[in-house]
C-alpha cells in the first residue's frame, strides 16, 4: 500500500462534474480515501476547489469561511428555474435598453453588507436534505435570508444577447454568497431578470488560480507530483497566527497537553487565536485555540 499523503491540493475543477467527483478522482489518484474538500463548486462552474488531503481534511474547517472572488457572465432578460445556464427558461423581458452605467450602479447597491435567500438549487442542508435535492423531487422549502458580504462587484459590457445586453462580472465575495443569486437580483434591480453562466472561482483566500493544478495533470502520475502541487500541512494555514516550538514543549505539543498561553505567546502566538503550532523544522504539529482566559487547548493534533 502506497504511504498517506498528507497535504493540500489547489485544483482547477473542471466543468461537468461535482465537487464529490473530484474528491473522488483524488482518493484514486493518490490511492486514499481520507480526502475532502472546502467549499462546494456547482457542477457546471469551474476553478479553484481546496482539497485536502490525509491529515489535512482536519484542517479544512479553517479555510472553508475564507473569502471568494469569482467571474462569470450575467445575461440580462432571460431568468432560468436554476437562475444559471443549466436550468429551464422561466421568464424574458426586453431589456436591450439598459447600459453598462445602469447595470454599474444596480451592482453597486448589491455591493457591502447584503441579504440573500439561498437558492433551491444550493447545496445548503435544510432538515438534513441538501436543498438541491429537494428541488429535484419538486420540492421547495422556506429558506431563512443570510447575511453575507460583496466586497467588491465589478461589471463590464461581454456581448449581446437576444434579450439584452450579456454582462462579465467579478465579484470578491465573503464564504456563502450566491453568485447567481447576485445576477438574478441585479437582474431585477434592472427592471426585468437574469441567469449566470460560466462562473469560474479565481480564487479562495491566499490560494488562486496561479497555485491550481488540473485533474488531467495530476492522473498522468502522482508519484513525482506529490512534491510539486501538495502543500504540506503548513502550507494549509498560511493566514493563521503561527509559534514556533521544539525540545520537551514540542512533545507536548504532539501529545495534546493543554497549554498556558503565555508559553505560546512566548514562542510567537499572536492575537486570541486559533495558533498554528509547529516544529523547529517548519513541520505543523497541531493547531491550539483559546480556552478561557489563561489557557490554550488543541483543536487539532497531527499524528507525525
Amino acid at each position: 500500500m502506497a504511504p498517506r499523503t498528507d497535504g493540500l491540493l489547489v485544483v482547477d475543477k473542471p466543468a461537468g462534474c461535482t465537487s464529490h467527483d473530484v474528491v473522488d478522482r483524488c482518493r484514486r489518484i493518490f490511492g486514499q480515501r481520507k480526502v475532502g474538500h472546502a467549499g462546494t463548486l456547482d457542477p457546471d462552474a469551474t476553478g479553484v476547489l481546496l482539497v485536502g488531503l490525509g491529515q489535512v481534511t482536519r484542517l479544512l474547517r479553517w479555510l472553508t469561511g475564507l473569502p471568494k472572488r469569482y467571474t462569470a457572465e450575467v445575461v440580462l432578460g432571460v431568468a432560468t428555474t436554476t437562475l444559471d445556464a443549466s436550468g429551464e427558461v422561466t421568464e424574458s423581458w426586453d431589456m436591450r435598453g439598459v447600459t453598462v452605467e445602469a447595470a454599474r450602479s444596480a451592482a453597486g447597491r448589491l455591493t457591502g453588507e447584503i441579504t440573500q435567500v439561498p437558492p433551491m438549487v444550493s447545496a445548503l442542508k435544510v432538515g438534513g436534505r441538501r436543498l438541491h435535492e429537494l428541488a429535484r423531487a419538486g420540492v421547495e422549502v422556506e429558506r431563512a435570508p443570510r447575511a453575507v458580504t460583496v466586497a467588491r462587484f465589478d461589471v463590464e459590457l461581454a456581448g449581446a444577447g437576444d434579450n439584452g445586453p450579456v454582462l462579465a462580472i467579478d465579484v470578491e465575495c465573503s464564504s456563502g454568497t450566491y453568485v447567481r443569486s447576485l445576477a438574478a437580483d441585479l437582474g431585477a434591480l434592472l427592471g426585468g431578470g437574469a441567469h449566470l453562466r460560466r462562473l469560474r472561482r479565481v480564487s479562495v483566500g491566499p490560494f488562486s488560480l496561479e497555485d491550481a493544478v488540473s485533474l488531467g495533470t495530476l492522473e498522468a502520475g502522482p508519484e513525482e507530483l506529490v512534491s510539486r502541487y501538495v502543500l504540506a500541512p503548513a502550507g494549509a494555514l498560511p493566514g493563521m497566527a503561527r509559534a514556533v516550538v521544539g525540545g520537551e514543549l514540542a512533545g507536548a505539543v504532539a501529545h495534546g497537553k493543554v497549554l498556558a498561553r503565555e508559553v505560546l505567546e512566548a514562542a510567537g502566538a499572536r492575537g486570541g487565536g486559533p495558533w498554528a503550532v509547529l516544529s523547529e523544522g517548519g513541520d505543523l504539529l497541531a493547531v491550539y485555540e483559546r480556552r478561557g482566559g489563561e489557557e490554550a487547548k488543541p483543536a487539532v493534533v497531527l499524528v507525525q
